[in-house]
């Protein structure tokens, strides 16, 4: 008995450890698969023992946020849902019951309020009981209406998510984290609780409902899956859903599993409800679950295989991450060949070692994952040196996790936002060069400088081969190399990534200095704070950017690599020479803004981001416009203009 209650005790702490990192922190320090396996564990003790722990993970839904967004307590308790792996379980549920089934999806939890038509008041789930207001967040989302039809008060559930082709493209450019997020769901939660909307607009999460929890006057029949018809008349994207009983419940599951690869929304599981809304408000709660809903998560395909080798991935933090390579198996009707294992202490729970027998499966049946090590030969050889430089390694620890680190602060795979900015649009302009595809061009060594991706063509076997590329997006690749070598001294100025030369500052040197590449490289403070709008702060750091003598090299061997066609007066000369402009909203007579800024400071004008008492024009197509930088013209008198209008100002 004192042994049992010393186990539990520790799965109580490991879980609440577990399930904090997870929550609050972001970190990974468990698998799913171990999570579940030692919840099981606690739950059999709990029976056995008739004892549970006030701070218990089975009793107790959720922590205290951490966030400075205001706090909310929620009119009643928003409670877990009782889970199975077994559809024998769910139809022991149904019964003679008719029900509804969605997916469960795997973001944040929201409570949303409406009044009058108009979207009153947003709070997350927290921890069931008192959650965070983000009302100005929400307003944000992709596809929450700000309207609706209906004008009483409406109060309804739903999940905020980031769909998994979003965390791809957001993880890939997003530059404000120290790592890269670690799934859909992390990102989400990080997304919905910014303090500044601005990025949260910028995430692309999405809104979907899955249950009406009042709406004053309305009949909806006694219907759980009317109240759903209902809610998408009033313009919500609702969860994927459909009626079920205990006759096809097993077609309806085996349905839902066979979609589940091809559905872009995080989901970890199946929901099941009744459907007569009375008859589930009156069976009540337990203490922790409603007796009206039950859970599904699919029993996991576990698959044993082989550990071939661990492949330390470095990325742009200084984080080497380690990936498990194994023999590959098929995984819910895929081939699957490699898992992150995301830190040291995962490798260390697992006692990972080449040449051991391992199971893997995969988490919502979409993320390989190590389930178990059979063997468990003992962790080894982590590597000293870093995989891309070199450099010497370093064990740490952060919030009770090891983490290896390159602390070689001229490592390659740091500078991967450098050789980002090279390629963007307003450097080099070569598309398809995305900073997870460099990245990985980094991480196999075929990119150690800048001019290495003019010879990309020395690895095509190898990048035709790697994820997400083939022989088309190969050639399109290199089509788009090619294409950058013919560009403007400018632009090759500011792929360079000086500290403080934007393109317009770029633009400005180059031509106060004729075009002259060694008069570039040779320019003084004294020659360069001569020109109007460069400061001495900004000569400063070109001219100490050029003092060294690799930074010199390397400019040069670039000018090999590109042709620079003479620079040619625009017609009309520099006749915006002093003016300055703000562009917003959408162009048709350009191909984007970047297009209108080109051509506004080719012509000597300034174009800068918000309007104040210096700006001579606003430019904007829609000039009747609330938007704030037209309310704001207009207070000061600035003239607001259209793309016609400032293409007949550049003809007068």
């Amino acid at each position: 008995m004192e042994d049992k209650m010393k186990r539990m005790r520790e799965l109580v702490e490991l879980l609440n450890r577990a399930r904090r990192a997870y929550e609050q922190e972001d970190k990974e320090i468990m698998s799913n698969y171990e999570y579940d396996r030692l919840y099981d564990e606690l739950q059999g003790l709990e029976r056995e023992l008739n004892t549970t722990l006030a701070s218990s993970p089975t009793v107790n839904v959720g922590y205290e946020v951490l966030s400075e967004l205001p706090k909310e307590r929620h009119e009643r308790p928003m409670l877990s849902l009782d889970k199975t792996k077994d559809v024998e379980r769910l139809k022991e549920f149904l019964g003679s019951q008719k029900a509804m089934i969605s997916w469960k999806l795997d973001g944040l939890t929201i409570v949303l309020t409406y009044r009058g038509g108009g979207l009153e008041k947003a709070v997350t789930r927290g921890n069931g009981e008192v959650g965070e207001v983000i009302t100005n967040n929400a307003k944000v989302f992709r596809n929450i209406p700000l309207h609706i039809p209906y004008e009483g008060e409406l109060v309804l559930r739903g999940e905020a998510v980031i769909g998994y082709r979003d965390f791809e493209r957001i993880n890939a450019q997003i530059g404000d984290v120290d790592a890269k997020y670690k799934n859909p769901r992390n990102l989400c939660s990080g997304s919905v609780r910014q303090l500044n909307n601005e990025i949260t607009a910028k995430r692309n999460v999405r809104f979907y409902a899955f249950t009406l929890v009042r709406a004053q006057g309305v009949d909806f029949h006694n219907s759980r899956l009317y109240q759903m018809e209902w809610l998408k008349d009033q313009g919500f994207d609702v969860v994927e859903h459909h009626p079920v009983t205990k006759e096809n419940i097993e077609n309806e599951v085996e349905w839902f599993a066979g979609h589940i690869g091809e559905n872009d929304v995080p989901s970890d599981g199946l929901v099941l409800v009744y459907d007569d809304i009375e008859y589930g408000e009156s069976l009540g709660t337990t203490a922790k679950f409603p007796r009206d809903s039950f859970a599904f998560k699919w029993a996991d395909e576990v698959r044993e295989t082989t550990l071939l080798e661990i492949e330390w991935s470095p990325s742009r933090t200084g984080l080497i991450n380690p990936v498990a390579i194994f023999e590959p198996v098929e995984l819910e009707g895929t081939t699957v060949s490699r898992a992150s294992v995301h830190n040291i202490s995962i490798m260390e729970e697992l006692e990972l070692g080449v040449g051991d027998r391992i199971q893997v499966y995969k988490a919502n049946m979409i993320i390989p994952q190590i389930a178990e090590n059979l063997t468990r030969s003992g962790v080894k050889d982590i590597p000293e040196s870093c995989p891309v430089c070199g450099g010497e390694t370093r064990i740490e620890m952060e919030n009770e996790t090891k983490t290896l680190y390159c602390t070689n602060p001229g490592c390659q795979a740091k500078h991967v936002k450098a050789f980002a900015l090279f390629a963007s649009r307003d450097a080099m302009n070569i598309e398809g060069l995305s900073e997870a595809t460099l990245e990985k061009f980094i991480m196999h060594g075929f990119v150690k400088d800048f001019t290495d991706i003019f010879h990309l063509g020395r690895y095509a076997d190898q990048i035709k081969e790697m994820d997400g590329f083939g022989e088309k997006s190969y050639v399109n690749l290199q089509n788009s190399i090619q294409n950058a070598r013919t560009t403007t001294l400018p632009r090759l100025v500011y792929s360079l990534g000086i500290p403080n030369i934007g393109i317009a500052n770029a633009r400005m040197i180059c031509r106060a200095l004729g075009n002259q590449p060694e008069r570039i490289m040779d320019a003084t403070v004294e020659e360069l704070s001569a020109i109007s709008g460069v400061g001495e702060v900004i000569a400063c750091t070109f001219v100490d950017y050029f003092a060294g003598e690799d930074h010199r090299d390397l400019f040069r061997r670039l000018l090999d690599e590109v042709e620079i066609p003479a620079e040619e007066e625009p017609e009309g000369g520099r006749t915006l020479e002093g003016m300055n402009f703000v562009v917003t909203g959408s162009v048709s007579h350009f191909a984007n803004r970047g297009e209108v800024k080109e051509e506004i400071e080719k012509r000597g004008g300034k174009v800068t981001g918000s309007v104040t008492s210096k700006t001579n024009y606003l430019i904007n197509n829609d000039v009747n416009s609330t938007s704030s930088k037209n309310r704001k013209a207009k207070e000061l008198g600035i003239p607001i203009i259209s793309e016609e209008e400032f293409l007949r100002l550049l003809g007068s």
